[in-house]
């Protein structure tokens, strides 16, 4: 809090437990986790390359002909694998003007927060842009591409991404707390409010209610602490996925400017300052901030989140985030 966060919630779960601290913020509320989104159907794609029903090396225009297409795109360029780990060039639709207006502007959000917004359509926004590099020649983060991985689990199985997610993972390890919303903009209790400052801006706006189909596969989850830290666990530990799929997953290529840092599918690792890696998968939405992590192990996992977001001053906003990557590394390097 020290560094500028509205209010922080932080669970730790160790072999012995879980130990909870809370600040302001009840240590079991709901939030929104944003991105954190993608390690969940991520893991839902590498069951199904498990089961012979996908291949990371699949084109997207074999499941998808015709999305992927126009601009200097081209789909049967563009692998699954790809997809799952930014490096297929595809520009973010969130940056495209008009494809993401609830994060523009107070006015724009309350005029838009309930929109149902179509994957299909957003990705068509996101290719009036052109390729950021050629398929598999760099590193882009991109919501884009799980928005079209959510599109591919659905050809594939015949159900929709947030039933497959659901069905293999949430229930499954008992997240009772964990849910994909679509359409339905409320939160349950208990949940904090969302505080959004916007571009521009010098104050919050209570940013509470909002459309998950905005964020889609790339970023609707809602949560709470306690859940994800067992998700994390069980990923790492072997119980959602093969050991080739999981080994496949924790396969990283380097991020761009971030020393030993890299992105695997859907999980991204981390130095400790105690030495060796975590690994995680951030998450940032209107309101909401959040920040986790899992030993190698699995074996001892933290999540950390503050009910607010500073798109108006982005070194306030730095700020928390790296208290918040220090509190993760503390937890995660104790005793």
């Amino acid at each position: 809090m020290a560094a500028g966060a509205e209010g922080v919630a932080a669970v730790l779960t160790t072999p012995d437990g879980a130990e909870a601290t809370d600040t302001r913020l009840s240590a079991g509320a709901h939030y929104r986790a944003g991105s954190t989104t993608k390690a969940f159907l991520a893991t839902v794609v590498l069951q199904l390359v498990g089961e012979g029903r996908l291949s990371l090396a699949d084109p997207v225009c074999e499941p998808l002909p015709g999305v992927v297409t126009g601009n200097g795109h081209d789909g049967c360029r563009v692998t699954l694998r790809q997809l799952l780990q930014h490096t297929s060039g595809l520009p973010d639709y969130t940056a495209v003007p008009g494809a993401f207006p609830v994060a523009r502007s107070p006015e724009s959000y309350r005029a838009h927060r309930f929109d149902h917004r179509d994957p299909a359509g957003l990705v068509a926004a996101a290719l009036t842009r052109p390729p950021a590099f050629a398929p598999g020649t760099g590193f882009a983060y991109s919501n884009t591409n799980y928005l079209l991985a959510g599109m591919i689990v659905e050809r594939v199985t015949g159900r929709s991404w947030r039933a497959e997610v659901t069905d293999r993972v949430i229930r499954p390890l008992g997240l009772t707390g964990t849910f994909l919303p679509g359409d339905d903009p409320a939160l349950p209790a208990p949940y904090a409010r969302g505080r959004e400052t916007f571009p521009g801006g010098d104050r919050p706006t209570d940013t509470t209610l909002l459309n998950g189909t905005a964020a889609g596969a790339a970023g609707e989850l809602v949560t709470t602490a306690r859940d994800l830290n067992r998700f994390l666990t069980a990923l790492l530990g072997g119980e959602l996925l093969a050991p080739a799929e999981l080994a496949a997953m924790r396969d990283t290529r380097p991020v761009p400017g971030a020393p030993g840092h890299g992105y695997g599918l859907g999980l991204a690792a981390a130095p400790l300052s105690c030495g060796g890696s975590y690994w995680h998968h951030d998450g940032t939405t209107l309101g909401f901030t959040g920040a986790n992590g899992v030993t190698a192990d699995g074996t001892r996992a933290v999540t950390v989140w503050t009910n607010g977001h500073d798109s108006a001053d982005p070194a306030r906003q730095a700020r928390v985030e790296a208290a918040m990557r220090a509190l993760v590394d503390h937890a995660l390097c104790g005793d």
